[in-house]
């Protein structure tokens, strides 16, 4: 197993069980979970950054165009991922941000034929295909335009080609997509406490020491993930990601006991389908090329 997957696998799961997480501080608005999520996660990459010695790097980059201009993109594009997912966690969408990461995987095969110009094989088309329709039996049976899946979906494909276009290294590039929207988000916590109305200062304090670590929280996984993107192709890279989403569905049903009709159960087992079939794909075609 090559350290790209490996490191996919790692981000994927860490990410799947995150709803268990924010779950913690239901009882805080969303917008503002997000604002603490942006500041602890800049103080940990600083940090990291620090005691790598990289801050060169990052003058580097502050100073460069070329590179200023994804990263930008990436980090207003992660935090509205990271605003849809923790408001539809905390309030009982569980399911369709599972859904939102099947979808995904699909529209990183077509960015990567566009964009990349990364061209699936047949067996990988196939896997493709069984997925899409699966995705689009559950989008029906949900009986409404999935909104939630949809965002979530398009902003964080778009995040993975803005990572793909920086390249740069995984504790570099977060940090300069925290200090992106870092502003933003105290310029967030300045309004909340000229309102008075700032929750998360008033939690208890072991419950506040918990969101301080939503910087090592949502830092580690994108650590991970930066990796992979780094060392693997977009297509296969958005296929791994479907251990998130069920994982996210397996806790909606057994843990946030969401409604689970026996269609998503269908569209489950045919995207279980399409992996094996693009995994199988996958090593063939590996395989045929180191033998040519």
């Amino acid at each position: 197993m090559n350290n790209g997957l490996v490191n996919a696998i790692i981000a994927y799961i860490m990410w799947g069980i995150l709803p268990l997480y924010w779950k913690l501080f239901n009882d805080v608005p969303a917008g503002e979970i997000l604002s603490h999520r942006v500041v602890w996660s800049f103080v940990f990459m600083s940090v990291l950054v620090a005691v790598q010695r990289r801050w060169g790097d990052i003058r580097r980059i502050a100073a460069s165009r070329s590179q200023l201009l994804p990263l930008t993109a990436s980090g207003l594009l992660i935090a509205v991922n990271w605003l849809i997912f923790i408001w539809a966690v905390n309030n009982g969408h569980v399911v369709e941000t599972s859904l939102g990461y099947y979808l995904n995987p699909l529209l990183n095969v077509l960015l990567a034929v566009v964009f990349l110009h990364e061209k699936p094989n047949r067996g990988q088309w196939l896997a493709i295909a069984i997925a899409s329709a699966a995705v689009l039996i559950i989008a029906i049976n949900y009986g409404r335009f999935p909104w939630i899946a949809i965002s979530l979906a398009v902003s964080f494909g778009l995040y993975g080609l803005a990572k793909k276009k920086t390249m740069q290294d995984a504790s570099v590039g977060l940090l300069s997509e925290t200090a992106v929207v870092l502003p933003i988000a105290l310029g967030y916590w300045i309004y909340l406490a000229v309102t008075g109305e700032s929750t998360a200062w008033s939690l208890s304090p072991s419950m506040f020491a918990g969101l301080l670590l939503s910087g090592a929280v949502t830092a580690l996984p994108l650590l991970f993930f930066a990796r992979a993107a780094a060392r693997m192709s977009l297509s296969a890279l958005g296929f791994v990601q479907y251990i998130g989403p069920t994982i996210m569905l397996l806790l909606s049903i057994f843990v946030f006991k969401e409604s689970v009709s026996p269609v998503l159960l269908l569209g489950f087992a045919l995207i279980w389908t399409a992996l094996v079939v693009y995994a199988a794909s996958s090593v063939r075609g590996t395989r045929l090329a180191r033998a040519n």
